[in-house]
């Protein structure tokens, strides 16, 4: 958490200096990630930067926890709406949320760029921290869905849906990454190609 001279900070400065980070740690990851160049584009000394957050490490979670907190409250699904299919409802939770990354590309790549963060301590501490948080996301897909010709458990459907959707999500992104698609293009690509890998598991192998 950041230290109270920074939340009694006027909200633009506030902004200011977040949003430096954020891009910084999108364009080069945690690991490469510079605060001399974060200082430099926020107008602000190294000093100052270091009396609103204890150090760099501090900073990056907090972005974590504020970029990922800002995602669930904008695009909170009400999930008991979503299709009682367990396909269908992965399809529309997930298209949801690659709109949210398409229509936030900044904050979407610095979350593609923590989720592969190179540099082990903090790889270590973002699992730490933020593992179960998936695994949970698709046990709450899971209730209210028709489990009855699923010959699996919950947490190896779960284990099996993170996997696939993490690996296809950030591959996606990167594909999209710097173009100006319109946003519904976007989803209807995407919509099309999880289709296409999501029956590769409806069917099997």
């Amino acid at each position: 958490m950041p230290k109270k001279v920074f939340e009694e900070l006027e909200k633009e400065k506030q902004d200011r200096i977040l949003d430096a980070a954020i891009k910084e740690f999108a364009e080069y990851g945690y690991e490469n990630g510079s605060t001399n160049r974060i200082v430099s584009v926020c107008g602000i000394s190294k000093g100052s930067l270091f009396k609103y957050f204890e150090n760099k490490e501090e900073l990056y979670f907090y972005l974590i926890d504020t970029i990922s907190g800002q995602m669930a409250e904008e695009m909170k699904a009400d999930i008991s709406k979503l299709s009682a299919d367990l396909y269908e409802r992965v399809i529309e939770y997930s298209a949801a949320e690659i709109t949210w990354y398409a229509e936030n590309p900044v904050k979407g790549k610095f979350m593609i760029r923590m989720a592969a963060e190179t540099d082990p301590e903090i790889q270590k501490k973002i699992l730490e921290r933020y593992g179960d948080q998936s695994g949970n996301m698709y046990l709450a897909l899971l209730k209210g869905t028709d489990m009855s010709g699923m010959h699996n458990g919950e947490k190896e459907i779960t284990d099996v849906l993170g996997w696939v959707l993490q690996g296809f999500n950030s591959s996606f992104l990167k594909e999209i990454d710097g173009k100006s698609d319109d946003i519904g293009q976007i989803r209807k690509r995407y919509v099309k190609k999880l289709k296409t890998y999501l029956n590769v598991l409806k069917n099997g192998l």
